[in-house]
């Protein structure tokens, strides 16, 4: 380990809590049919697994800039990781669907402390110039877990016992809290500061009743429940009301001056973006492999691979681009390979062959591995240091809720056109099937096009700030000159 530098070192103690989280989110959602025949109960009680991660992870995310300040960020993270353990363990012992949703609370708990902080500490000890190839091997955590978790969660179901799902996690876990204690670097906390009560109220209500709403929706009828509308009514009117109270209070439990920032706020767009695409696909594509063309979860498992390992490659090809040469380039060809790939699939037939949807959706993983992490790093970067744990727990929140917005998008656009094609052709309900798919990854595209500009942007923002920067640099040079 000597010869690691130190601060790669902070990158795989982080990278490695952060993989432990994300993956195990994803290696449960192909357990859900088997808690419903595990636990005699229906699809809604079985989804909470999934949807209470979701919600508790983001309830607690906007809480970690102020934990880090009064505590200090390695020993939050810790904590944070030390939780999400706990109810691993625990979730492998639940004894009724109950107990195993609030232990899947607890996890979410713990993975809403981690995910912000990660990104506050690898900027702690890369200086600017050099975050872009570190963020993208962080990244490559963040990318790859959603893609190859659903296959080892079915091969986990089909070879061995559901306990495994969350046993699995120990490893890599352990092993990033070894990491974490010897490597990650103490910060300083701030003596004097204020928790934002009313903020964190608002903020925990108005997240949680939203990503409360969008898990619970699958199908039409779920957008018109009467539930689902007032919490969707009620958490936007909280997070308004947070809004205000933040503009006001001196120290506010997320300072939102940090979208005075335009590359950071260009940044976080194209995070959203990024996100409701990965999902999208994620939703999409399986339905496409398994409903229309009849191949099994392996295949799929299989079809999500090359476009992770590309995720992966990309990010750190992007990183590395970004700082040598700013993120116009990067983050507008990312994508603009993107919004390619994305419509390419738009174009499928019965006729396709299953090679020409994994490399289609490979060129969507070359344009996330361009376009995202460095484009996060570049709206990082826009912000104050001190605000870096604040901006992070921002991003991951709108990130969070876009992901779950672009699900519940993805699959009730895909439950009504297939129903109203149906109807309407009275033709093989694979063609309906395939038709809504097509139009689905369609629309994605058009988001991903029109987001296009927005790499530009964050390009003229970040020439702008590094000529001040410069400026700035020179000045002090010459008093000290004189």
């Amino acid at each position: 380990m000597g010869k690691i530098p130190e601060k790669w070192l902070v990158v795989i103690a982080v990278l490695l809590g952060t993989f432990t989280i994300v993956l195990n989110n994803s290696m449960l959602n192909p357990a859900v049919p088997h808690f419903m025949e595990l636990f005699d109960a229906d699809a809604v009680a079985a989804g909470w697994v999934i949807t209470i991660f979701m919600v508790t992870m983001g309830m607690t995310m906007p809480l970690t800039g102020y934990l880090g300040d009064k505590f200090g960020k390695k020993q939050l993270f810790m904590s944070g990781l030390a939780v999400f353990l706990l109810g691993s363990i625990l979730g492998s012992l639940a004894w009724n669907l109950p107990s195993l949703i609030f232990f899947r609370g607890l996890q979410g708990v713990g993975g809403g402390v981690m995910m912000p902080l990660s990104l506050a500490l690898i900027f702690s000890v890369f200086p600017r110039n050099e975050r872009g190839v570190a963020m993208g091997v962080w990244g490559i955590a963040a990318m790859m877990a959603p893609t190859i978790g659903p296959t080892l969660g079915g091969l986990i179901i089909e070879l061995g016992t559901w306990q495994w799902l969350f046993l699995s996690n120990l490893p890599s876990g352990i092993l990033g809290l070894v990491f974490s204690y010897f490597y990650l670097k103490q910060t300083d906390t701030v003596k004097d500061i204020r928790f934002d009560r009313w903020g964190f109220l608002t903020v925990t209500l108005g997240v949680g009743a939203v990503l409360l709403a969008l898990g619970r929706m699958s199908e039409l009828s779920q957008l018109y429940n009467p539930v689902n509308l007032v919490l969707i009514v009620f958490g936007a009117a909280a997070l308004i009301i947070f809004v205000k109270i933040e503009n006001r209070v001196g120290h506010p439990l997320l300072d939102l001056s940090v979208f005075r920032a335009k590359a950071y706020s260009y940044s976080v767009w194209v995070a959203m973006i990024s996100s409701i695409s990965l999902f999208g696909g994620i939703f999409l594509i399986p339905l496409l492999i398994q409903t229309v063309y009849g191949m099994g979860a392996i295949m799929t498992g299989l079809t999500f691979l090359p476009a992770a390992l590309l995720a992966g490659i990309f990010m750190t090809i992007g990183g590395r681009m970004l700082d040598k040469r700013g993120p116009a380039l990067t983050v507008t060809l990312g994508l603009s390979i993107m919004a390619l790939g994305t419509a390419a699939l738009g174009f499928m037939t019965l006729e396709t062959s299953i090679w020409t949807i994994i490399i289609f959706n490979a060129l969507r993983g070359v344009g996330m591995g361009l376009s995202q992490m460095p484009a996060t790093t570049a709206g990082m970067n826009a912000i104050p240091e001190d605000l870096v744990s604040r901006g992070s727990a921002m991003n991951n929140v709108f990130r969070q809720m876009s992901s779950a917005l672009g699900i519940v998008f993805v699959s009730i656009y895909f439950e009504v056109r297939r129903g109203q094609i149906f109807a309407g052709n009275g033709g093989a309900i694979e063609d309906a099937t395939l038709t809504a798919i097509n139009e689905g990854f369609l629309i994605i595209a058009f988001l991903c096009i029109i987001s296009i500009p927005a790499g530009l942007l964050l390009g003229r923002e970040h020439r702008k700030q590094e000529a001040v920067r410069q400026e700035e640099e020179e000045n002090e040079e010459e008093a000290e000159a004189r």
